[in-house]
Parts: structure tokens; sequence; C-alpha cells
């Protein structure tokens, strides 16, 4: 019988190209069978050719292998290749012992989902060959995985999605399979959400996907795998509990019934996951339309997101943060994350070994640090030594620094940074900064931080203020010169140090410098109520009254700039001589005029006020205030309980030194 078959029968084999394996160290070698019937004179009555493929795997391969052994091993053992080809397959296995393995390292999301292999296949795929694909669909549940897998690895390639596309045949098939079948086996549903998924990396495709209700489909099977992982875990509990109970040491049995239970659930969580991220990652590129995004908030993704933080999976947790930060922009997703307690579901992720995880991580603790409620969260969940931890670390600094700096915001939680090294850290940053201005992050946390007194006394270390100014008037730094102003705020041994900077200060107070850095000079000075400082000698040596004075004009210069001066003039007014001092120079008046042109700032008549309660403490300026001044008759258009106590104090002043030629006066201003 063989013999007739043979006569009848003809075989041809043709080799054909040899190319590397997309993914795997592996070749693929193309060859074309060539089947001719032949009749009874052996004449050719029907012939048939099909081009197909024979995958090489190269297990061995790797950075020390003798490429030109294995070449030649490989010509010998595979009839395929003729020995003419050998110098190419030494070639191609060159590249594939060079090629970088995209398992090794993987530093985006499509790349690790592009690792996944659910169910492996010698087979190659072939895009003519897509009818005998979904007649597999209508098969078994093998069968479906198998056609499955083949459809996958033809919907990998960009290049075939197009052509898949407009097979609506192939693509109502795999929603039906998906529909009817996803419960039954997780590889079946795992290759079909990922040809759907590959449709997905493109926004022209998801109106397909839309079309074949993919998306809430996927949204049943993760809310599904969530419970059963959780009645895995209530079981898997269970049974270790009964198992202690019952443990004898003499009986092996039930320890080894338990190992036997838990690498089934590994082996079962394995497969769940692989499930979730093509799953998740379908939905997350769908997610691009705000529209589309909504449906998913109501069908609570946001729920089932903060319950997948609890896996351990490295690749899923990447995924699931990166969705969550991408959802967390928007206040509702934000408060459904907040009564899922999600701060204490991250802070385990704080630091990790895996880069990118916490570097994602990191970006949606940033994103929450906006809300004052989960700031708070924050420090009682101990993050704030991790975060200054990260400060050290160069990939992660700007980050951390930006959540450290929200933190620093509240007053309540400024003086918990002094019991952390972040403070040596920051100025160590702020020191060895190459360029003029500071980094905007750098610098607005340690203004924040300045604010606190404890902190202060940290930062004024060794010759950390000696420092600070220093660099401060080399390059007139605006914003680091406001960390000193904060600084000099705080009584005590700190505010003593700033007796060694008032000259070098009271030199920037010109015309010729940035408005900005003038201001904070100002306010740095108007801190220093210090009683040994000798304002007068300030203000001559640096000619400062007639600049004062200028000031104050209405118009002259920013509210900002004219705000500081009048606080400057509170600050020396508290000095006798100076006091003097201002009266002979006129200002006085000028306050008088800047108090008719701000009475509708309180701020500023809040702080012109205050100028002339000091003053009213010295005999050369009281006699101006009362005798040539309106100024009770102006107060009166105010509603600041603060200043009212001013006026109150002021009037009680005037009323005990006074003489009987100002009652009409008194009388006046106890109406007030």
């Amino acid at each position: 019988m063989q013999g007739e078959d043979a006569r009848y029968l003809k075989r041809k084999v043709k080799g054909g190209n040899i190319d590397v394996h997309p993914s795997e160290k592996a070749l693929i070698v193309h060859y074309e069978v060539e089947a001719t019937i032949l009749g009874e004179t052996g004449d050719p009555m029907l012939g048939e050719r099909k081009e197909c493929q024979k995958i090489i795997r190269l297990k061995s391969l790797n950075a020390n292998t003798d490429i030109a052994s294995l070449a030649r091993k490989v010509v010998e053992e595979c009839k395929l290749i003729h020995p003419s080809k050998l110098a190419e397959v030494e070639q191609l296995l060159y590249y594939l012992q060079n090629r970088r393995d995209a398992r090794v390292k993987l530093t985006s999301l499509y790349l690790y989902i592009i690792a996944y292999d659910c169910f492996q296949i010698d087979e190659v795929a072939n895009i003519n060959d897509m009818d005998e694909y979904i007649e597999l669909l209508y098969e078994d549940i093998p069968d479906k995985v198998r056609g499955s897998a083949l459809i996958l690895q033809l919907a990998r390639n960009p290049d075939n999605l197009e052509e898949l596309l407009i097979n609506e045949t192939a693509l109502g098939a795999l929603a039906r399979v998906l529909r009817e079948d996803w419960k039954q086996s997780v590889e079946l549903a795992t290759n079909i959400i990922y040809i759907f998924f590959c449709f997905s990396s493109f926004s022209q495709f998801h109106g397909i996907i839309t079309h074949y209700k993919i998306g809430a489909l996927c949204m049943n099977i993760i809310d599904h795998e969530l419970k059963r992982h959780e009645l895995w875990q209530e079981e898997l509990a269970k049974k270790k509990k009964a198992d202690i109970l019952l443990m004898d040491p003499e009986n092996q049995t039930l320890k080894k019934d338990y190992e036997k239970t838990y690498k089934k659930y590994q082996g079962l969580v394995v497969k769940q996951e692989q499930l979730l991220r093509v799953a998740l990652y379908l939905l997350l590129n769908l997610a691009e339309d705000t529209r589309t995004e909504l449906k998913m908030r109501n069908k609570n993704i946001v729920h089932m997101l903060v319950k997948a933080l609890d896996r351990d999976n490295f690749e899923l947790l990447i995924l699931v943060v990166s969705f969550l930060k991408k959802l967390s922009i928007f206040m509702e997703n934000k408060n459904d994350m907040v009564e899922m307690d999600i701060v204490e579901k991250l802070v385990k992720m704080v630091p990790c070994e895996h880069e990118d995880l916490l570097n994602i991580t990191l970006r949606l603790l940033l994103n929450l640090s906006f809300d004052t409620s989960l700031r708070n969260k924050m420090v009682q969940v101990g993050l704030l030594p991790k975060l200054t931890a990260l400060l050290a670390n160069e990939n992660y600094k700007q980050v951390a620094m930006c959540i450290l700096y929200h933190i620093s915001m509240d007053d309540r939680f400024k003086s918990m940074f002094a019991y952390t090294d972040c403070i040596p850290q920051l100025m160590k940053m702020l020191f060895e900064c190459p360029d003029e201005r500071v980094d905007l992050e750098l610098i607005s946390f340690c203004i924040n931080l300045a604010a606190n007194k404890r902190n202060v006394q940290l930062i004024c270390e060794g010759n950390g203020l000696k420092m600070l100014m220093k660099r401060a008037l080399k390059f007139k730094d605006p914003l680091l010169m406001k960390m000193i102003r904060n600084i000099s705020q705080h009584d005590g041994p700190t505010k003593n140090l700033f007796i060694d900077y008032v000259g070098d200060l009271a030199a920037q107070i010109s015309n010729d410098e940035e408005e900005e850095f003038v201001i904070e000079c100002l306010g740095t000075l108007a801190n220093l109520t210090l009683p040994d400082l000798d304002w007068e000698l300030v203000l001559k040596e640096y000619k400062l009254v007639p600049y004062l004075k200028d000031k104050l004009k209405p118009g002259s210069a920013e509210d900002d700039l004219v705000l500081e001066v009048v606080i400057m003039i509170g600050t020396v007014s508290m000095d006798d001589s100076c006091a003097a001092l201002l009266a002979k120079s006129g200002i006085i008046p000028a306050l008088i005029e800047l108090l008719n042109a701000q009475q509708e700032d309180d701020e500023f008549v809040c702080q012109i006020i205050y100028v002339f309660y000091q003053m009213v403490f010295h005999q050369a300026t009281r006699d101006v205030i009362i005798k040539e001044t309106h100024i009770f008759l102006m107060i009166k258009h105010t509603e600041l309980l603060l200043l009212i106590c001013y006026c109150c104090y002021l009037s009680f002043l005037i009323f005990s030194i006074i003489s009987d030629v100002y009652v009409d006066l008194i009388q006046v201003i106890q109406k007030l």
C-alpha cells in the first residue's frame, strides 16, 4: 500500500529565508512544501503548495556562547537549511546574542504586556490561515485557546491590525467566545482580551472595541476575578488556621496538604494576574476618552484598582498605580480613593526595589498631596521619613521634594521635619547648587520650613546663616532672601545672629537693586527688633531716611514695596533717637498722606496705625501726631478690631500725658 502511494504522490520541500524570532532567542526557518499527485503514467494531475515555518529555539544561547560552533550545529541538525547559508546563520545568531532581552528590564507598560505568553505553541501564525483559526473558535475549549493564541500572534504585529479589523467574522466570533466562555478558561479570556488590547493601543480602533462592548465585559471580568481572589485567600487562611490547630509534630500529612494547596493557589494567582494586566491595560487605553472614563467610574473602577493594590506582582502594580494616577486628577475619583484608604495601601511601596513602580507611586502621591486630609494621612502612616530618605536619590529627589513641600504647607507638620535628616540634606543641596538661582521646588520647600523656629535652629547651625547670606547677596536671589526673612522673624539666639549682617542688608536698600530683592531685605530688617541695635546709626550711615520718605509718596512704587517701607519705619520707630530723626525729616505727614490714599486697604491702615502707636511713646513725635494731624478722624473709617485696640491704647496714653487743652480732642477720640 505504501509503495502504491509513493508512486502516485510526490512531495517536495524547498528551503526559504531565515529570520530571528521577534521576542525569543530562536530562529524562524521559512520553507515551502509542494505536494503533487501523479497519474499512472507519471504525469502531474493535482498539485498544492503551502508555506510553512519551523522555529529553532536556542535555549543555550548566552553572552559566552561560541557562535561559530552553534551555527554549524544548527545547520547540521536542521535539514531545511542549506550548508551554503552557514555565514547567514552565524550573523543571525550574533544578532540574537547581542539583542537586548525585552524580559530582563522593561521600562514601558506596553512592554510589560508584550512579555506575556499565556499559551505556548510552536506554530507560527499566518494571516492567510485566518479561516482555520476562526473555525477553532467553534470547537472545544482547548481548540478555542489554540485558535485565540494564533490570532493573538497576528494581532501583536501592528501591520496585521487593519486586515483583522475588516474581518468582522473573526472579531464577532472572538467577542462571542469571550462573552460566553471567559469563566471556563483564564487562558482563553486572556488571549482574547489581549487581542482587543492590541487594537486599543491605537485610538482609531477604539470604536470597534466599543461596538463589541469589550470594555464593559472587561470590568465584569475584573470584578469577578478580584472577588475570586478574596475567596481563595479566605479558604487558604482557614486551611492554614486549621492546620496550625491540628498540627502534630510527628504527622507531616497536614503540612504537605497545606503546601500543595498553597502551590496551587500561587499558580492560579499567576494566571489571574496575567488576565488582570491585559484587561486593565485595555481599559487604561480606552480611558483616553473622558466620557468612557466617566462610565468606568460609575462602574466602580476606582474601588477595583485600589483593591488590586494588595497584590505583589510588580508589573500589575505598575499598571494599577498608573491607572490610579490618571484618575486622581478628578476630584470625584480622588474622593473615591479617600474612601478606600488608598494612602495606607501605597505606603508599603515607598520605598521598593522596583524603580518604575516607586516612581509612578510617588507621582500618584504627589497628585493626592494636593488634598489637605490626604497630606494629614501621609504623615500619620509614616511617609515623612520615607520621603526624606528619597531626597538622596537623584531619580526620586524631585517628586519626593514636591510631596514634602505640600506637607510643609501645613503649620502642624513643619516642626516634624526637625526630627528627620531633611534639613541637612536641603542645606547641602542649596550650597551645592551650580546655578545662580536655586531650583524653585527646593527654595520653596526651604521657605516653608524656615517658618518654624525649631527648623531655623537647625538651618543656622554652624555657618548655615553665613552661607545663606553670602549666596543671597552674591546672586541677589529674592527667594533665598525670603527664606532668610522667615528665619529672621523668630525671637531668640537665631535673631541675634543677624546683627553681623545689618549693614549688608541696609546696603541693598536702593533704587539700583531689583525691587523684589529690596522688598525681602526690607522685610528682614523690619523683623530685627533687637534692643542692642543702633537704628539711628544705620539710617544715617546708609542714608535710608530719604529713600523711605520718597517711597511713601502715593504712586511712587508698587504697593508691596511701600508696605514694607511702612513696616520698616514701624520697627525703627521703637528707638527714641530714630523717632526724632523721622519727625524732623517730615515722614509723619507723608504717612498721613499715605493713610488718606490707602484707607480702603486694611493692611496698610493697620501698619500705619502701628507706626503711630510706636511714635506716641516719644516726645518728639507725640506732639506732631496730636497737634498737626487728624489721624483719629481718619481711623473711624476702619473696622479692624486690631486698630480699635491700638486706638484705645493710644487714647489712653494721650489722656494720661496731655493737659486740659486737648479735652475737645479726647472727646472726639472717645466717640470712635
